[in-house]
């Protein structure tokens, strides 16, 4: 694929995203996109951030994933309006793909969509899909090294969550070197050291999401 063909791809996804901001901002919802590697814990930070909000966000989720609908039936058993998109093999989603999803969604009833792109340190951070903040999820068990080796996903970032603290006994990561390295990258991101698991560090990452979503 030479690099003109990259850039048509590239001008329509966003002119599609830009469409897609639109039908946000027409009906009130703040969007936030949710990228990780696989395994990283975005879903479980979906169902934490479902419960830790419950009441004060009318949540909505788009989940992305190569194949399966497990991550949707999670999401859906907390009584969230929830679509799953499969992507067939893609390791992104795109503003196209967003847009088909959105007619399958009470949009009206919506203030906070959370899209849980696919499992990729690379490709998601190069695809607007119309969010207003993209998020990072990186576990510490994937080590301290990604910032380095993979830094778009860092640059484009407004928060980075540090999940899994509650392994750092077990793992050789160091967060002053990802937060050093981060800060490199994207000065101006808010990182976060959270667990899933234990609960840890939640609260602050729902407060921001409220000061953001208020805003959006």
């Amino acid at each position: 694929m030479n690099v003109k063909v990259v850039g048509r791809i590239l001008q329509a996804n966003d002119r599609i995203a830009s469409e897609n901001r639109a039908i946000f901002k027409e009906n009130g919802i703040y969007v936030l996109n949710l990228m990780s590697a696989p395994g990283a814990g975005k879903t479980s930070l979906l169902e934490r951030t479902i419960q830790g909000l419950n009441g004060k966000k009318k949540i909505g989720v788009i989940e992305g994933d190569i194949a399966t609908h497990r991550d949707a039936e999670r999401i859906a058993s907390l009584g969230i309006p929830v679509v799953q998109i499969n992507t067939g093999g893609a390791c992104h989603l795109d503003a196209n793909m967003v847009r088909e999803a959105l007619s399958e969604l009470p949009l009206k009833d919506i203030d906070m969509l959370f899209i849980e792109n696919v499992g990729n340190l690379v490709c998601p951070a190069e695809f607007n899909v119309g969010e207003d903040e993209k998020v990072m999820i990186l576990s510490i068990a994937e080590g301290d090294d990604k910032p380095l080796k993979y830094p778009l996903m860092f640059q484009e970032s407004s928060a980075l969550l540090l999940n899994k603290i509650d392994l750092l006994p077990y793992v050789d990561c160091s967060i002053e070197k990802i937060r050093d390295d981060v800060a490199g990258l994207n000065p101006g991101i808010r990182v976060f050291e959270v667990s899933c698991k234990t609960g840890a560090g939640l609260d602050d990452w729902y407060n921001w999401l409220m000061v953001k979503g208020c805003r959006g």
